[in-house]
């Protein structure tokens, strides 16, 4: 309860000194076709690695950053590929998303970032229960439905 309050407030003070949020989701494939996603400590369900672009920070190294801490996967800049731009206005009435698709990264089996409860690859045909409908969507479109702009 604790802490679904302290990131309440966190996300609104967040949202009253920026007028526009930047964010960045990873679609990794492996060699399975099986996607890497990730279950995080403060909000429900599994979603694609990700995270906020900070202030002086590129949606490439954001990334880049993001896929490392949240999955352990390092991906060379070359390697990420933007794939679409989305706006998620149901929870923020400036947010935009970024949507990279990694192409090869390594494994770094250890030190992932203190709020993921969860991650691992998964086939298409067998996603884990809770894989948002965001999620859903990208996997989609990266089979070749029609880009939605909406998250």
């Amino acid at each position: 309860m604790l802490k679904s309050l302290t990131t309440t407030a966190f996300q609104t003070w967040f949202r009253l000194v920026r007028g526009t949020t930047l964010g960045v989701r990873i679609l990794a494939l492996d060699g399975d076709n099986r996607v890497c996603l990730v279950r995080h400590t403060y909000i429900p369900g599994w979603h694609l690695p990700g995270g906020g672009v900070e202030r002086g920070e590129s949606g490439l190294d954001a990334a880049i950053k993001e896929a490392r801490e949240e999955a352990g996967l390092i991906v060379e800049p070359v390697q990420f590929e933007l794939r679409s731009i989305h706006t998620n206005f149901a929870h923020f009435k400036g947010d935009h998303i970024l949507l990279y698709r990694a192409h090869s990264w390594t494994n770094m089996p250890t030190n992932r970032a203190h709020e993921i409860a969860e991650y691992g690859f998964f086939a298409l045909s067998d996603l884990p229960l809770g894989t948002t409908q965001g999620t859903k969507n990208r996997l989609a479109e990266a089979a070749g439905a029609p880009i939605s702009p909406i998250w």
